[in-house]
């Protein structure tokens, strides 16, 4: 457990027994976040990191809280479906945006990742270069074929764009393109490296592509039952500080510089998406909420 997670955790841990003490239980804001989907999924940590970030920062005005993730793994599909219940297992969720999702639940638009899930580099089997080094447009795109989650955001801006898909539960999907079921895995930048990590013993196979990089506009935001409006605005207020205190940025950083040099972002062909889904609300006009690759 990082020292970050172990403070926090020591706070929450006091507040509780202070707020027991005191009589004051029903102060505490309890929070909690759907769980990974596999075991050690790692795909969320700055997520979580900043959520926690959010609330610590603001302890002085809404009071202690507890954080955790729901008792059982959820996929995306169920626990956007447990959003929406009057008694709901999860009351805060991460989210690609569409405006569907906006008009069923409410976000706070502020990026996560300052955008940067919008970048794509390509999961490829090793012997598999050659073909790539081919594709140099989106026409050269719509000969591919991709593996994606089951109901995943971008599933329909690669149907926009006459890309096949192969949808599958997240787990199954490394085996399934070790087994040549589709010819690439689109993966976010801070998500490759450390998927490859996990992967490399049970599938060998796998290695990153060299050259491209997908980029759709993909706000992804944090997201609430309408009901929550405290919990909104103690996050909402939270997020604000930490734009203006620089912590934000720094857990962007922290998590996504090594990946973002890594992988040379800057060098690689940039084939540009559409995104059909895009709600008129993101605020792709406010440059300091969005990472540009060489800026």
């Amino acid at each position: 457990m990082s020292h970050f997670f172990l403070r926090t955790y020591t706070a929450i841990l006091l507040g509780l027994w202070f707020a027991t003490f005191t009589g004051s239980v029903s102060a505490i804001t309890k929070v909690i976040y759907p769980a990974g989907e596999t075991p050690n999924d790692p795909r969320y940590n700055d997520v979580i990191e900043v959520l926690i970030n959010a609330l610590e920062k603001t302890r002085y005005r809404f009071g202690d809280y507890i954080c955790q993730p729901s008792a059982i793994a959820m996929p995306k599909k169920r626990y956007l479906m447990e959003l929406a219940q009057k008694e709901r297992r999860v009351n805060i969720v991460w989210s690609p945006s569409t405006e569907a999702l906006e008009q069923e639940f409410t976000p706070i638009r502020i990026p996560l990742r300052k955008g940067l899930l919008g970048y794509r580099v390509l999961m490829i089997r090793k012997d598999q270069q050659a073909k790539f080094d081919r594709i140099q447009n989106l026409a050269d795109l719509t000969g591919l074929k991709f593996g994606q989650g089951v109901g995943w955001v971008d599933n329909q801006i690669y149907d926009f764009h006459h890309i096949p898909v192969v949808q599958a539960q997240y787990g199954q999907l490394f085996k399934m393109l070790e087994a040549q079921r589709f010819d690439a895995f689109p993966r976010g930048i801070g998500e490759i490296l450390g998927e490859m990590e996990l992967n490399r013993h049970d599938h060998p196979d796998l290695t990153i592509e060299k050259n491209l990089l997908l980029y759709y506009p993909f706000p992804y935001y944090f997201f609430f039952n309408h009901q929550d409006k405290e919990l909104r605005e103690r996050i909402t207020t939270g997020l604000n500080i930490m734009q203006k205190d620089g912590s934000l940025d720094a857990i962007f950083l922290k998590y996504h510089k090594a990946a973002i040099e890594g992988l040379n972002l800057k060098n690689r062909r940039l084939i540009r998406l559409d995104n059909p889904t895009l709600p008129k609300s993101a605020p792709l006009n406010d440059a300091m909420l969005w990472y540009v690759p060489g800026k």
